[in-house]
């Protein structure tokens, strides 16, 4: 049969087909899911083959967790429609990696995330906690597919569904109120398990699959900091095969202070790991650890060594006052709230990491931010001895930030001191900030 053949398949053909899955989970069928299978069986098929690529490596990650929890094998058609089975994938609302997990929702089952790791993105930690996620659901609602349809749009919208449709108790039921996404959802989860199972009978193979880029892994303990490709070089190891086995690494680097990290590797090295995991260890602690610690706690939003308090806006703050009164940045600020714009309202609370009390054991960190914060870097003579003074831009430094740095200085006196165009500037530009 050649290569670019599409068959037919009829409404009523695969109704038959799709009555013969044998599943613990819900395939009803209609014509909104008939509509995704001949997206993916006949409109998309190259993104099809890619699935089929991937599905052999996954799917036993997927399986072995779904039968721990007594929970239906069919599930892991799920992580497709999450996100397309890739491991570092990250969506316009921020939700991260196969499942699809939000901050907040990740850190309720488990799932630590921050700037050196991101736990979302490791397939076995965030598969098992997508298994206690959706088993959550189930529990809540009775019904898989109303399980499936909290995941994508959150239980309180499944709810107010429920509510406005007359407390009916079925997907389809309810499906007028739901989200919009959300009425796509279930129907291409129930399109995607048909095509893999029938992939043949559509013409859908794949000439290579994915799963030889995944050698057979083992672990071994890391307890420090550790830099992986000084670790890769060590063994003739390519960097980008140990960061496909381990994709949660964000950085390349365990931080300082990390406590049995189980790091990846391909079992056939395991051996000569062992025997030289001394020097290993030794020589992988002594490469870019200050660079990343400085990149860490000056990066937008970082955290690093710093703790949390909850500031309520009060009438007249605006984003400006509250990073000068706290000694952090306005891009800090934002990050740390998910703020677009520097809109704010009143009675709105904002969390705020600040430097923890100074002390003998903090003093370092403040020493690290003082080139950061709102109000603390101090104009630089140019070398030149022209007598002008200039401030040189970090990371997550914004004209607006600057202007509130100096006396006397507006975001239109900067631009105009340095001919700017714009209001776009980068890391390391020498701005002039006086005449």
């Amino acid at each position: 049969m050649p290569y670019d053949y599409i068959p037919d398949a009829s409404y009523d053909l695969v109704e038959d087909r799709i009555s013969c899955i044998e599943t613990d989970v819900p395939l009803n069928y209609n014509e909104r899911v008939k509509a995704f299978i001949d997206y993916f069986t006949v409109r998309d098929r190259n993104y099809t083959r890619s699935i089929m690529s991937k599905v052999d490596h996954f799917f036993p990650i997927f399986e072995e967790a779904l039968a721990r929890y007594d929970m239906p094998d069919d599930l892991k058609y799920l992580s497709i429609i999450e996100s397309g089975l890739v491991p570092n994938a990250v969506s316009p609302a921020s939700a991260v990696g196969l499942w699809q997990f939000v901050s907040y929702t990740g850190k309720m089952y488990g799932l630590s995330n921050d700037w050196y790791l991101d736990e979302r993105m490791d397939p076995y930690e965030a598969t098992d906690a997508a298994c206690r996620h959706l088993r959550d659901l189930h529990r809540m609602f009775g019904d898989w597919e109303l399980a499936l349809a909290a995941y994508n749009c959150g239980p309180g919208n499944v709810r107010k569904a429920i509510r406005r449709s007359g407390y009916k108790k079925t997907f389809w039921e309810i499906y007028r109120y739901l989200p919009r996404e959300t009425r796509s959802y279930v129907p291409q989860f129930v399109a995607m398990i048909y095509t893999l199972k029938y992939a043949p009978e559509h013409n859908l193979f794949v000439d290579e699959r994915e799963y030889h880029r995944y050698p057979v892994t083992d672990t071994i303990t890391v307890s420090q900091y550790f830099h992986l490709e000084t670790f890769c070089n060590q063994l003739g190891l390519c960097l980008d095969d140990m960061l496909r086995l381990n994709p949660q690494i964000k950085r390349g680097a365990l931080p300082e202070g990390t406590k049995d990290f189980g790091l990846r590797i391909p079992s056939d090295l395991k051996e000569e790991i062992v025997m030289n995991r001394a020097f290993l260890m030794d020589t992988a602690s002594k490469v870019g650890k200050d660079e990343l610690i400085y990149l860490s706690r000056n990066m937008p939003g970082s955290t690093y060594g710093r703790e949390r308090v909850v500031y309520r806006v009060n009438s007249g703050d605006v984003l400006g006052t509250i990073a000068q009164r706290h000694n952090v940045r306005i891009s800090d600020i934002k990050e740390w709230n998910n703020l677009n714009s520097n809109l704010i309202r009143v009675g709105q609370r904002l969390n705020i990491w600040v430097l923890p009390t100074y002390n003998s054991s903090t003093k370092d960190l403040y020493l690290s931010s003082a080139n950061t914060t709102a109000a603390s870097p101090a104009p630089k003579v140019d070398p030149n001895s022209t007598g002008q003074k200039f401030h040189t831009v970090q990371y997550g430094d914004t004209l607006w930030d600057i202007a509130n740095i100096y006396a006397n200085l507006s975001i239109e006196k900067i631009k105009q001191l340095n001919n700017l165009s714009s209001n776009v500037i980068k890391p390391g530009m020498k701005l002039i900030i006086s005449e």
